[in-house]
C-alpha cells in the first residue's frame, strides 16, 4: 500500500513523556522552534507524572504542561485516548512527538493522527527495538551483539513497538572501550539532530510512504 503525505506546514507540536524522561530531545525540539529551524512551536508538553524532570524542564521554557495518569485509566484505554485528544485538540496539535515517552500509544491517538506521531528510538531499528527496549537496555544489547555501528531512529508511530515505517536515521561507531553510559552520550546529540530534521521534513515535504519505507518525493511525478 501507498500514501501520499503532504506536508503539515506550521508544526504545531504535542511532546509525550514519561516519568523519568529527563526530556532533552524535548529540548531539542524547543530549541530549534525557537531558532526557526523548525517552522512552528511546541505547544504543550504532556507526562504521566508530575515530578518528570522534562516536565520541570518544560515550565521552565515556559511551555503548558499537563500530566495525565495512566494508572487513572488502568484497562481503560480508550477513556486514556480520550483523555490525551481533548488536549491535542484544546491546543490544536498537528503533530504527536514521543520523546522518552515508554508507553504503547493508544489505538484512537494512532488512527486520530495517522503519520503525524513520530518516536525517537536509540537504535538503528528494526534492530534492538520492541517492548522493554529502551534507554540502557538498548546500548546494552548493542554492545553484547559484537556491532560495530549503532544509531538511532525517528519512525512514525503505528500500533506496536518500533516497528512504523523510518523517517531519519542516523550512524556512529562502537568502540571496544564502549560502555552503555559512553555510548548514549555520544549518540544524544545525533537524537537531537535526527529529530529536528525529521520534524523539518514532515513538515515541509512531500512524503511518499511505501510500506516501511519513506521517500521523499516530487508531488507532480508518480511515486
Amino acid at each position: 500500500m501507498t500514501e501520499i503525505l503532504e506536508p503539515l506546514g506550521e508544526a504545531q507540536i504535542a511532546v509525550f513523556v514519561s516519568g523519568e524522561a529527563r526530556g532533552s530531545n524535548m529540548q531539542a525540539l524547543l530549541d530549534a522552534c525557537m531558532e526557526q529551524r523548525i517552522k512552528g512551536e511546541v505547544r504543550v508538553v504532556i507526562g504521566t507524572r508530575a515530578e518528570a524532570p522534562a516536565l520541570t524542564r518544560a515550565r521552565e521554557a515556559g511551555v503548558a504542561v499537563h500530566v495525565v495518569s495512566p494508572k487513572k485509566y488502568e484497562g481503560q484505554e480508550e477513556a486514556y485516548a480520550h483523555a490525551l485528544l481533548r488536549l491535542l485538540r484544546r491546543y490544536e496539535i498537528n503533530l504527536v512527538c514521543l520523546a522518552g515517552y515508554l508507553l504503547r500509544l493508544p489505538a484512537p491517538i494512532v488512527a486520530a493522527y495517522s503519520y503525524r506521531v513520530l518516536n525517537i528510538h536509540p537504535a538503528l531499528l528494526p534492530l534492538f527495538g520492541g517492548k522493554g527496549m529502551y534507554g540502557r537496555r538498548v546500548h546494552e544489547a548493542v554492545i553484547e551483539s559484537g556491532m560495530k555501528v549503532t544509531g538511532c531512529t525517528v519512525h512514525f508511530v503505528d500500533n506496536d513497538y518500533d516497528t512504523g515505517p523510518i523517517l531519519v536515521q542516523r550512524a556512529i561507531p562502537v568502540f571496544d572501550e564502549d560502555t552503555p553510559e559512553t555510548l548514549a552520550a555520544r549518540l544524544l546529540p545525533e537524537e537531537h539532530r535526527a529529530y529536528v530534521e525529521a520534524v523539518d521534513i514532515r513538515t515541509s515535504r512531500w512524503l511518499c510512504v511505501k510500506g516501511r519505507r519513506v521517500l521523499v518525493y516530487d508531488p507532480f511525478k508518480s511515486c
